[in-house]
């Protein structure tokens, strides 16, 4: 989803959430949930847009209703720990969209 379309979803009050997910190598990427479905913000030509920061992500949504908005890091325990080599635990934590001075 374009950023105009997700814009506009969001000042019509269909936007559910959006989750800043935070990837390996400093990369997040922005999901919207719509009617309990995901939609990732892409650049026009379906590649997802990649953003630097939990800022970065601000100037981006800063049009944008206060909505619930969340930092998502996936968290994966090895054999070490104890866990299987395949589990793999979420971590969501609420953060605002604007800026705190």
């Amino acid at each position: 989803m374009k950023l105009h379309d997700l814009t506009s979803h969001a000042r019509a009050g269909h936007v559910e959430e959006i989750n800043l997910i935070s990837l390996e190598g400093g990369i997040y990427l922005l999901e919207a949930r719509i009617d309990g479905h995901s939609h990732h913000l892409d650049d026009g030509r379906g590649h997802a847009t990649h953003l630097r920061s939990v800022e970065h992500a601000r100037e981006v949504l800063h049009e944008f209703p206060d909505l619930p908005f969340h930092l998502v890091h996936n968290v994966v325990h090895d054999e070490m720990c104890g866990m299987d080599a395949d589990s793999q635990d979420t971590v969501k934590v609420p953060i605002s969209t604007r800026v705190s001075h």
